[in-house]
């Protein structure tokens, strides 16, 4: 069998993700599609995508055993529901298998079908089959052997019933604790920014605001990780050509691409429920978000530059968010700021990514416009962005209308060296290629940037 067994993917999910990542007005075409049988569904998705075999994630024990069965003479066939296209090329690549049998457009070649296909071939009892699903429990009855991958232990339990187990090959991680890791629950610190608004506003001795926000912000949260499983879900084939991406749950077949597929629309629903009890103006931000993020996944995140800046905008979106909670108009100078800081950052995310590459390698970020000869125009714009927004907190600090809610105005002006100091200090650990990671979540594991947040907020509560 191919999916789940040969690989630890589903290259029909696979096809439609990339198909809809082409043009998402696909989807409206696959329920048309499916009406005349899946097997057409396959045939149409794989008439119009073709994917990048050699970057699948096959199962290399269960491979590394084909090679040996093979060289001791047994005879190796592929048979698999997926298209014949897909199959084909699949089996073009490894070279392993005198046959291919697969699905076209009129059949779907599955579970008794396959069965029926392999006797008509081989005579009942003439075969023995590798497989790893509930599919599979109607071909083991009519083989010699079964040869277990990756099955559940109720599938395992069943087959050992149906057929002699030649022998297993069990690398099934925990699935639930592999879609935690797919959501980044470590990206949730950047939401946190939700909060600077009622911190800069002087309403977190407020409880009811202080409960709105928190709840703004886990709405944020859930809303986060499933654009974040959209994402991976989307990036697969550019994630498997990344030394460190590669190891996400979805791109390295750890996690199957079915739990995604249905975790995101409960994620949303959720995080849409909580954002509707917060407010309909946070509502209307949320949403901007979603819309934003999912424009990114999609097509904007190929565009030099304005992928940095939209990157910078959702960033905002969340101070913005936090400011919409307790009903009151964001403060132009905090926008201006962070919209400047934040796209400093997202430059430097992107300037640490062209740092890290080989150009004997390769001379651009995969999925990206981003070349390694960009260096130097990057470095300038980002650091240039990150000081403009000094600028603009000093400009902040000095406005008359200010000195209302500080009673020593003065003392915030040490903000500025001080932020000074810590935006330089990222941009010289980007140049260091030591900026292994988005800054915020580095900042958020670096302790100079603790220190940093903690005389900062010394120095406004001495201010008050």
């Amino acid at each position: 069998d191919l999916d789940g067994t040969l690989v630890n993917t589903d290259t029909l999910l696979e096809s439609a993700l990339q198909l809809l990542k082409r043009n998402p007005l696909y989807i409206l075409l696959m329920p048309l599609w499916l009406r005349n049988g899946k097997a057409n569904l396959k045939h149409e998705i794989a008439r119009r995508v073709r994917l990048n075999v050699a970057a699948l994630p096959y199962n290399s024990p269960f491979v590394d055993w084909l090679r040996e069965q093979r060289e001791e003479g047994r005879e190796l066939v592929l048979i698999s529901a997926s298209n014949t296209k897909v199959v084909t090329d699949v089996a073009d690549h490894l070279q392993l298998f005198s046959t291919v049998i697969a699905s076209d457009a009129k059949n779907n070649l599955s579970a008794g079908r396959k069965r029926q296909r392999l006797e008509e071939y081989y005579g009942a009892g003439g075969f023995d089959y590798a497989g790893n699903s509930n599919d599979d429990l109607a071909v083991w009855p009519g083989c010699r052997k079964a040869v277990l991958v990756n099955t559940s232990d109720s599938v395992a339990a069943r087959a050992r019933h149906l057929a002699a187990v030649e022998t297993s090959f069990h690398s099934q991680p925990n699935p639930l604790r592999k879609l935690l890791k797919a959501m980044r629950p470590h990206q949730w610190s950047k939401n946190s920014l939700i909060f600077v608004s009622i911190l800069v506003s002087h309403g977190y001795g407020d409880s009811e605001l202080l409960t709105a926000t928190i709840v703004a912000f886990i709405a944020f949260c859930l809303c986060s990780s499933a654009v974040y499983l959209i994402n991976d879900m989307l990036d697969l084939e550019a994630d498997r050509q990344h030394s460190d991406k590669k190891k996400r749950p979805f791109a390295s077949g750890q996690l199957p691409l079915m739990y995604g597929v249905v975790a995101t629309p409960i994620l949303l629903a959720l995080s849409a429920a909580l954002a509707i009890s917060v407010g309909s103006w946070f509502s209307a931000v949320l949403l901007i978000y979603f819309i934003l993020t999912l424009m990114y996944s999609f097509a904007l995140k190929r565009f030099v530059l304005l992928d940095v800046l939209l990157l910078a905008t959702l960033y905002t979106l969340r101070i913005l968010a936090g400011a919409v909670v307790g009903e009151s108009p964001p403060s132009v100078w905090l926008l201006s700021f962070s919209i400047f800081l934040f796209t400093s950052l997202a430059l430097a995310k992107r300037y640490a990514e062209l740092k890290a590459m080989d150009p004997a390698k390769s001379n651009q970020v995969g999925g990206r416009g981003y070349q390694v000869g960009d260096l130097a125009i990057m470095g300038q714009l980002g650091t240039a962005c990150g000081y403009i927004s000094i600028l603009v907190l000093a400009l902040y600090i000095d406005a008359p209308d200010i000195a209302e809610l500080y009673s020593d105005q003065h003392l915030m002006w040490l903000l500025c060296p001080l932020l000074m100091y810590w935006i330089g200090r990222i941009w010289l650990v980007a140049s260091r290629g030591e900026l292994d990671q988005d800054p915020v979540i580095y900042a958020t594991r670096d302790r100079t940037s603790y220190l940093v947040l903690a005389l900062g907020l010394i120095i406004v509560m001495a201010a008050l």
